[in-house]
């Protein structure tokens, strides 16, 4: 099963990071995994939040460009290699990875993955023994 992202786009200029997640906070909205790429005039925040649709709500009314995106999480040892195994089946079931990043749970790492087909992404992911997270199983790690 996919999760949902939220994705935001900023202008590229001092304090929109803290104005973004100052709303979150106020809204009692906590941040999983972030990441953030940035071009000459805005940026791009990706994040996975407990309340994906509560996120988007209070972004929109607050004038933040928000919208949620189906990704792919695995969840990966802590260990040397365990990366590389997991984009072998990427490469093995021919799926084509846009972008990820990561976040450390307690016990194990996971890797978020955007590809340019989630669902057949996925169904050829499960055929060689790879098993998505699901948003319940998000909230738990």
């Amino acid at each position: 099963m996919s999760v949902k992202q939220v994705s935001v786009f900023l202008e590229n200029k001092p304090g929109t990071l803290d104005a973004l997640t100052k709303v979150l906070a106020d809204h009692n909205i906590n941040i999983r995994a972030l990441s953030l790429a940035d071009t000459n005039d805005f940026g791009i925040v990706r994040m996975l939040v407990n309340d994906v649709y509560e996120a988007t709500n209070v972004l929109k009314e607050e004038n933040f460009a928000a919208t949620f995106t189906p990704v792919l999480i695995y969840k990966i040892s802590d260990e040397t290699g365990s990366l590389q195994k997991l984009l072998q089946k990427f490469t093995e079931a021919d799926v084509n990875i846009e972008y990820m990043y990561a976040f450390a749970g307690k016990k194990n790492a996971f890797m978020i993955f955007r590809v340019t087909d989630t669902k057949a992404a996925e169904a050829r992911l499960v055929s060689r023994g790879l098993r998505s997270l699901t948003q319940e199983e998000l909230a738990e790690v």
